[in-house]
């Protein structure tokens, strides 16, 4: 059974068609993207992100228990901070991505959406004899985003915290949290993250805006995140997915902690450098007004080279892809996507080279011409 968020209620609210996961259906826009990009880019948005799924562990044991069972070393995680931990195959596979905080003696979990039963399981065939409790509390807590430069300033007009330490997290009057997150776009969109109880969902938001925020679709958060190329598990991801593939190597994982499962791969593969893929951000030449959805393949002429996963127009570099490519794609490869032209971005055409001037210069020039391609039809 699937619900609505009142926040999709609100005038020029579009719900995304077809079939989904979550069991609380959000606004992926309100009429326009590209001005709701625009908006978390340089002034601030409030995103609804309350399809996540949201767990709860409580229990003397549950940051030692955790540590056990994640890639992240969790035994002393501070109470106001958090973290990212993956949970992976015995292959090292990732098989959940978890965005943490660690408050008053309860540590907080939200997950993709549709996720939080599967992982809910598997906790619960993990607990034995220790003091820990986790429950999926997704129909009583609900996410929300707070996103851009002035985030800061409209979080102080509406009477609340905003935590300037990375990964901080200061308890919400009433109940929940705000947790600061890495910024989004270039870098100039700080972001914030608010777990509030779903029953004031509506209210929260509302005080927000009375504050300076305005109303973002998840259309235009997305399109954030795949600029700073944060990859989503499941959509960003396949099902051999490594987190070496991945920015979470860095974020999400603990390179020198104990034993937990799928630790040999990711410690074989680190050591040797050589992971089978990377993230790379694509540009498409924007032809078809279609866009290819996660898990279409990346070709180089008929050869397989990656699958896409995240794909949208961007408000400033047209369409734009999250894909996972094999490390031997060249810098200046001509790749295509679902019949659309496609080409490296320049930042991530060296790979795990230096990004020495001549490979980033020949990136740029098939960004070009992709583009020079669309401007040309």
């Amino acid at each position: 059974m699937t619900t609505t968020s009142p926040l999709a209620a609100r005038p020029g609210a579009v719900v995304a068609e077809g079939a989904t996961a979550a069991a609380h259906q959000v606004a992926v826009h309100y009429g326009d993207p590209l001005r709701e990009q625009r908006l978390l880019a340089e002034g601030a948005g409030l995103v609804d992100r309350s399809d996540r799924d949201v767990l709860t562990v409580p229990g003397a044991d549950r940051l030692t228990w955790l540590h056990s069972l994640t890639s992240q070393h969790l035994e002393r995680l501070a109470d106001g901070s958090g973290t990212e931990a993956l949970v992976l195959s015995p292959h090292g596979h990732v098989e959940h991505h978890l965005v943490l905080a660690e408050l008053g003696g309860t540590t907080w979990a939200d997950v993709e959406p549709g996720t939080g039963a599967e992982l809910l399981t598997f906790l619960q065939r993990m607990v034995f004899m220790l003091r820990v409790e986790p429950a999926l509390v997704t129909d009583t807590w609900a996410l929300l985003a707070l996103v851009g430069p002035r985030a800061p300033e409209v979080l102080a007009a509406a009477g609340l915290p905003a935590p300037d330490a990375p990964s901080a997290v200061v308890a919400l009057p009433g109940g929940g949290f705000v947790r600061r997150v890495p910024a989004l776009g270039d870098g100039a969109a700080t972001a914030f993250d608010l777990l509030v109880p779903r029953a004031e969902l509506a209210a929260r938001a509302d005080a927000l805006t009375a504050a300076g925020a305005g109303v973002a679709g998840l259309d235009a958060y997305e399109a954030l995140r795949v600029e700073a190329r944060r990859p989503r598990h499941g959509v960003d991801t396949d099902h051999r997915t490594i987190p070496n593939e991945l920015a979470w190597l860095s974020t999400a994982v603990h390179l020198e902690k104990g034993c937990y499962r799928g630790q040999e791969t990711v410690a074989r593969v680190h050591n040797l450098g050589r992971p089978p893929r990377r993230l790379v951000l694509l540009h498409l030449d924007g032809v078809s007004e279609d866009l290819p959805v996660p898990g279409t393949p990346v070709l180089a002429g008929t050869r397989d080279v990656g699958r896409v996963g995240t794909v949208v127009r961007h408000h400033e570099f047209g369409v734009v892809a999250l894909a996972l490519v094999k490390r031997s794609v060249a810098p200046d490869a001509a790749l295509t996507v679902g019949g659309s032209r496609a080409a490296l971005d320049p930042d991530d055409a060296a790979g795990d080279r230096d990004a020495r001037d001549d490979t980033r210069a020949a990136a740029r020039d098939r960004v070009r011409a992709v583009r020079s391609a669309t401007i040309g039809r």
